[in-house]
């Protein structure tokens, strides 16, 4: 399989490090030194490109990929508001297009728990919410792609929560979301739920980049060849 890396910081050289290891062929490698090169025509040498850059650039990237014919799985956050349009042009020019908030296999079981957790809670009185996520301070956007995932599966079982706000307290119907930003930070995300008498409290800790960098590879995997819009529950059933 040829890939195509799109930003080459430390995630890029992670998920090349593994996708090599796995016998596959980097075809294409572009970081801001060399963004002439994101080309169709380079793009279509690759079966599958891999971008994980800044919100910024991000839209522009998965268009160049759906305009190739290039599937593309994406990891930048902070641009989720371009979401619908990015799904509208993938349709429109039968593209491939794998987005998840986190490819780490261990964070998706954990999204699984804090919504089955929060199911629970939502029939006991008594008890406040909240989410801390905890990143390096090279992430540019907060809180992180995955707090957002965690707090919108909270508020899909606690109906009294309508929106969630990057502030550690808010109104009776706002989830609050704290971020820290400190180094050396892979990324921790924790959800507390506190009362007069007790604290209920689940954590996730990422060791390294290597988890996310290889769910990036194994979804590359899955997407070779494919159309249509994925996400992490598509390849993990």
């Amino acid at each position: 399989m040829n890939i195509a890396i799109i930003g080459y910081g430390k995630m890029g050289k992670e998920i090349e490090a593994i996708a090599v290891a796995r016998g596959y062929k980097i075809s294409l490698t572009i970081d801001v030194n060399n963004r002439h090169e994101l080309t169709v025509e380079n793009l279509k040498k690759c079966d599958v490109a891999i971008e994980f850059t800044a919100p910024e650039t991000a839209v522009n990237n998965l268009k160049a990929c759906f305009a190739a014919g290039t599937p593309v799985v994406c990891g930048s956050t902070g641009w989720l508001e371009k979401m619908e349009e990015v799904k509208a042009d993938c349709k429109a020019k039968n593209g491939g297009f794998f987005y998840a908030s986190n490819y780490s296999v261990g964070v998706n079981v954990f999204f699984k728990i804090n919504q089955y957790l929060a199911k629970l809670m939502s029939a006991v009185d008594g008890y406040s919410t909240s989410v801390e996520e905890i990143h390096h301070t090279a992430k540019k956007d907060a809180p992180s792609g995955t707090a957002i995932t965690i707090a919108e599966g909270i508020m899909k079982e606690i109906s009294q929560l309508k929106k969630w706000i990057n502030e550690a307290q808010g109104a009776q119907e706002e989830l609050p979301i704290v971020s820290v930003r400190q180094d050396p930070a892979p990324g921790t995300h924790t959800v507390t739920y506190d009362s007069d008498v007790d604290t209920i409290t689940i954590r996730h800790e990422a060791k390294s980049r290597k988890g996310f960098a290889l769910g990036a590879v194994l979804a590359a995997e899955f997407m070779k060849g494919k159309k249509g819009c994925y996400g992490m529950d598509d390849m993990l059933n």
